[in-house]
């Protein structure tokens, strides 16, 4: 039987921790000694990528590494949208409806989306797989509509090349 509740968030592992402090004594090396804290977003960054999420256990470790409060480490994760404070689907659907993906669409993106995955923004599907969230802008606005599923573009979105997109997730 495991000692963790499922309900909580998944504590670290020895191995996690071994990594999280081998990868970040490198990437320190690329900070002043003074200014430790500058390696704030490349820190949350692998936390996020070993855990899928950031829980309170990676964030108060972060802090420890990066000598600074707790708190300050909060406020950067919770201050950026591409940081999750929860955990999300296998597949983790982002989509931008800023101005010009509106205008190209976006609403009717998001609207097939929900309506295929059975779910609304911030839902996760029951079965763990898809989770879907609205961003305020991917910096494609040459190329939209776009989403973003598990951080890989796609652009130029059409109801056709959504349901194309989500069938090579299946």
């Amino acid at each position: 039987m495991s000692d963790q509740n499922p309900k909580l968030p998944p504590k670290l592992t020895p191995q996690q921790i071994e990594r999280f402090d081998r990868e970040m004594s490198h990437l320190l090396t690329r900070y002043p000694a003074e200014h430790k804290q500058a390696a704030m977003l490349p820190a949350l960054h692998l936390m996020q990528e070993m855990l899928g999420y950031l829980t309170t256990e990676a964030m108060l470790l972060v802090a420890r590494k990066l000598e600074v409060s707790p708190e300050k480490v909060g406020e950067v994760a919770t201050f950026y949208a591409m940081f999750r404070l929860n955990p999300t689907g296998k597949y983790h659907v982002e989509v931008c409806t800023n101005l010009s993906c509106s205008l190209r669409g976006a609403e009717q993106i998001l609207e097939r989306l929900e309506s295929k995955l059975g779910i609304g923004l911030g839902e996760t599907t029951a079965d763990g797989r898809f989770s879907l969230r609205e961003v305020e802008c991917l910096a494609s606005c040459g190329t939209a509509p776009c989403l973003q599923i598990n951080e890989e573009f796609f652009e130029n979105l059409t109801p056709g090349s959504l349901d194309q997109i989500l069938g090579t997730l299946a």
